[in-house]
């Protein structure tokens, strides 16, 4: 029991208490402009449950992780559970992304997104003197590839998105060539268009069409974007109030509850209430950018990035999305929006940066320190 709570003593509790504000902020909201409280109190089971999974993996000793075999699992279950979607998967919005467990449903992607920054952590780790050569680019794009496009047929492009975007920023992170990355750009532009051409459902195509032309289908198509848009911008200055955002409680607000969630927010909290939200996912995403930065050894490093890459990505998308400023993808903004299975994966990565923490630079200096005081 001495040693559990030493070990909680440990956590970053400036990194936890960050996201406390962000989880009522997101409970306000939701019970605010609906009359239906289920959203909201199984949100608050969502929480517990995932702050009790943060607090668990925060004890554990994650050093096992550097072991290759390790890594090489991961990819397999990651691979498996995703085909398996295809024969047992839950089809929900047109995609097929959902594994549904009686009494709640399980979205396999967004732990996956996890699995995929421990396995490139893992690889660049031991390869980082290395990194200049194009071989172990195209040796961890592969393995971002194959999860890119399991995810990419369900249809999930928005989820397929940010996959692509941890690989690419780890890469940027690990140390890549210019010439490396002026090449991935054109080859980025040939594969942009190949996916048009030969992948994108209508429906999708319709969703980057709307938001080029955003005026031209508000009825249809751009009616989600421009009902956003709406009312983001009424909520002004100092907002409408909490439960008085007309957009969200007269249900012209679609979603919400979970992709719109911070347009809600925005009406009811105005400019004020946005630059606080802000305020403390800055705070989040700079003490994981610190821990990681202290890190024992590379793959600490890489993981701490890659999950700031991974909450920076979610966030950028979706307010740009809920601001009309990029398309309508269908992604959650962290520890706001509704549902278990982000949440879930959100203080899974923070728990496990918690675990690596332990075993921190910081900590390893001190305690040579001590030992040569001691001498």
């Amino acid at each position: 029991m001495k040693n559990i709570f030493k070990k909680a003593l440990e956590i970053d509790w400036i990194l936890f208490c960050a996201t406390l504000p962000l989880l009522g902020a997101g409970l306000v909201t939701m019970n605010s402009f609906t009359g239906d409280s289920q959203f909201f109190i199984r949100q608050v089971i969502w929480i517990f449950v995932a702050i009790t999974i943060f607090f668990s993996l925060s004890l554990a000793d994650f050093r096992f992780l550097r072991k290759t075999w390790v890594s090489v699992a991961l990819f397999i279950i990651s691979c498996v559970l995703l085909s398996g979607l295809f024969f047992v998967g839950k089809v929900s919005h047109g995609a097929v992304s959902w594994f549904n467990l009686g009494l709640f449903s399980f979205q396999p992607a967004d732990i996956i997104k996890l699995v995929i920054i421990i396995i490139l952590a893992k690889y660049f780790s031991r390869r980082h003197i290395e990194i200049a050569n194009i071989r172990h680019i195209l040796v961890s794009g592969f393995y971002a590839a194959v999860i890119f496009f399991l995810v990419l047929i369900q249809p999930d492009f928005g989820s397929a998105v940010i996959i692509f975007f941890i690989w690419l920023g780890m890469v940027l992170v690990s140390g890549i060539s210019k010439k490396h990355l002026l090449g991935m750009f054109f080859l980025g532009i040939i594969f942009s268009a190949s996916l048009w051409v030969f992948v994108f459902k209508d429906y999708q195509k319709d969703r980057i069409k709307s938001f080029i032309y955003p005026l031209t289908d508000i009825h249809g198509t751009g009616y989600n974007a421009y009902q956003s848009a709406i009312a983001v911008g009424s909520g002004q200055l100092w907002g409408k109030g909490v439960g008085y955002g007309t957009q969200s409680r007269l249900k012209f607000l679609p979603e919400y509850q979970s992709d719109f969630i911070f347009s809600a927010f925005a009406e009811e909290w105005g400019f004020a209430g946005v630059i606080i939200l802000f305020l403390m996912y800055g705070i989040v995403v700079w003490r994981i950018v610190r821990i990681a930065m202290r890190g024992e050894t590379n793959l600490e490093m890489l993981f701490g990035s890659g999950l700031a890459i991974f909450l920076i990505v979610h966030f950028f998308i979706n307010v740009g999305m809920n601001m009309q400023l990029l398309p309508v993808t269908g992604q959650t903004l962290p520890f706001l929006s509704y549902g278990g299975s982000h949440l879930v994966t959100e203080f899974a990565g923070l728990g496990i940066l918690m675990g690596m923490r332990r075993n921190s630079r910081v900590a390893h200096k001190d305690s040579t320190k001590d030992e040569f005081i001691g001498a």
